[in-house]
């Protein structure tokens, strides 16, 4: 028996080696890109839509001379840099919110996950009851429709008056520089349908939406930019959407700004002061371009800040 179990053994191992020597081909494709966490009786979702090549060191407005690409560089990170774009589900048990709404095809073909990966995380889009727009640049207001069609026939969707007067005038348009026109035509047909049912309501400024979602006028980025504060049982979360582009830049100098700013002088105060904040109480926070799931909290270090990623859990939700 002893010879028959080790014959048995040899023929497993030979076997074993030569399936290891066949060389399994590589997948190269990740998990689905959403990501679960608990704030109170909210639960929050984080959702890819996919990332984007972007050349920051041109986009960023540094303040000093290679102030950018040595930034990278001590992040181990170079150009073009690939950028998270990232949605935001909040279900409060009564109402199921979701914050932007990625690109869709309007960004390039490497995004317009968002929808796949809501159904992926257990969500359909007719589930969501209300969709709140932090702006509305084409990557977070180009998944509200597909050929023209809704994609979340249900839902309500609300923007600062201030970003639909702007993005949404055919006059501003046609004033746009040709660089920007593409900006306005996206936002325009993407909320056409909504706009069009009565299902797009707008808000002035800072705004309590629902129990524990507020809205908080931060212009600058957009002439309505908005942050999102989510609270439940004295656990706060702000969704930022484009109050900060570039982790490894602007982390460290809150004062470097974009060129996607609308009014970058109205921009970085808005920042320096939701960084403060957010180190001084201790919240969490929500960014669409930080890397996938964006969510983490703000330590003051020197003049600028340490970014401290959520401890990931696989606890069940």
């Amino acid at each position: 028996m002893t010879a028959r179990f080790a014959a048995l053994a040899l023929a497993l191992a030979l076997g074993g080696a030569t399936l290891a020597q066949a060389g399994a081909p590589q997948q190269k494709s990740q998990a689905p890109g959403y990501y679960r966490m608990m704030l109170g009786d909210f639960e929050i979702t984080a959702l890819n839509d996919g990332t984007v090549d972007l050349p920051v060191d041109k986009l960023l407005k540094e303040r000093r001379p290679g102030q950018v690409l040595r930034a990278l560089q001590q992040a181990y990170l170079g150009v073009p840099l690939e950028t998270s774009v990232n949605g935001y589900l909040v279900n409060t048990g009564s109402k199921l919110v979701l914050i932007d709404t990625g690109a869709a095809s309007l960004f390039g073909p490497t995004l317009g996950r968002l929808v796949a990966n809501l159904r992926a995380s257990g969500y359909e889009p007719e589930q969501v009851d209300e969709i709140y727009l932090t702006h509305m640049h084409p990557d977070h207001v180009g998944g509200l429709t597909q050929n023209g069609q809704a994609v979340f026939p249900n839902a309500v969707v609300r923007a600062d008056q201030r970003d639909a007067d702007f993005w949404l005038s055919a006059e501003q348009a046609a004033k746009a520089p040709a660089e920007a026109k593409g900006f306005f035509q996206g936002a325009m047909s993407s909320m056409k349908p909504y706009v069009d049912a009565g299902r797009f309501k707008p808000f002035e400024g800072n705004t309590d939406l629902l129990p524990g979602l507020r809205a908080v006028a931060t212009p600058g980025h957009t002439p309505g930019h908005t942050v999102y504060m989510v609270e439940s049982k004295g656990q706060k979360l702000a969704v930022w959407g484009d109050l900060m582009h570039v982790a490894a830049v602007q982390f460290h100098d809150p004062s470097v700004t974009i060129a996607f700013d609308t009014d970058a002088k109205a921009a970085m105060p808005q920042r320096q002061q939701a960084y403060a904040d957010a180190a001084d109480q201790g919240y969490y926070v929500a960014v669409a371009h930080v890397s996938f799931p964006g969510i983490g909290k703000l330590r003051p270090d020197g003049k600028g800040y340490l970014w401290l990623p959520a401890n990931y859990s696989a606890k069940p939700r």
